[in-house]
């Protein structure tokens, strides 16, 4: 399995922010790539969220998770997976609204902004379905329960 560099730039002062190890952990856990590589994972506030949001996805408000793949230019190879950016009030509270404890909410965030950065996506039916079932054998293999059936039960209440 190849190696995977974890870069955390903190950007928020936000408490309950996991310690660095663990982001390293959820990411080599979700990276499947196998030549060695690097990512950042930027834990950022509500406005930076916002802002890279609106920016980059034309969409309204802060998010829990943007990813950005790395895009070589042609004839350059370097190991950058790319960047994640992660909005820590956003994932407090859609721990709490999901009923998840936070460490379980971030992790699922890590996982599944490290197969976007691999080319996952869940547009299409058929490739969320895809994706959603890499990401609870991945949750799994950290101890984590499946994300989606907590969405789900909250869906049914």
């Amino acid at each position: 399995m190849a190696s995977l560099t974890v870069d955390i730039q903190l950007a928020t002062d936000d408490g309950g922010i996991p310690a660095d190890d663990s982001f390293q952990t959820w990411a080599e856990t979700a990276w499947l790539g196998d030549e060695e590589s690097e990512v950042t994972i930027r834990i950022v506030d509500s406005a930076e969220s916002a802002e890279l949001n609106a920016q980059y996805r034309n969409k309204t408000g802060p998010t829990n998770v943007l990813s950005f793949p790395f895009e070589a230019p042609a004839g350059i190879t370097v190991p950058l997976a790319g960047d994640l950016i992660i909005c820590a009030p956003v994932v407090e509270k859609e721990a709490r609204e999901q009923r998840k404890t936070p460490s379980e909410h971030w992790a699922h965030m890590v996982v599944h902004g490290m197969l976007h950065l691999q080319g996952y996506d869940h547009i299409e039916d058929d490739e969320a379905e895809a994706m959603e079932a890499l990401e609870i054998r991945l949750l799994a293999q950290l101890g984590f329960c499946n994300p989606y059936e907590t969405e789900d039960t909250e869906k049914d209440s």
